[in-house]
């Protein structure tokens, strides 16, 4: 494993610090340290130096479905700004794309 996750609750917050680095062999493990509760949680990146796509569109995911990115480096947040960027662009094609199939039969 290339990164280290410690998870930590603050109050009613679950916090994953992640340290090192993020691949896509590492998801897994992220996601099992988030657990199966939905509660609030976030991601502490401060200690994160590498990072790839899989991993970039994984956070981008869960920063849309609410979870927060703390201590975010700016690389990162850059690349997981143009990723939710396109994610709502291709979402709009799709829709606009299932509107014009609509209006057939």
């Amino acid at each position: 494993m290339a990164c280290r996750i410690d998870r930590v609750v603050e109050e009613d917050l679950s916090v994953l610090y992640v340290s090192g680095r993020i691949e896509a062999e590492d998801l897994d493990v992220l996601r099992a340290a988030l657990g199966p509760d939905s509660g609030a949680f976030a991601i502490d990146l401060k200690d994160v130096d590498l990072i790839d796509g899989d991993a970039v569109r994984f956070l981008a995911i869960i920063e849309a479905d609410g979870a927060a990115l703390r201590n975010c480096p700016a690389f990162i947040r850059e690349w997981v700004s143009r990723e939710r960027a396109q994610m709502r662009q291709d979402r709009r094609k799709r829709d606009d794309e299932q509107g014009e199939h609509g209006d057939e039969g």
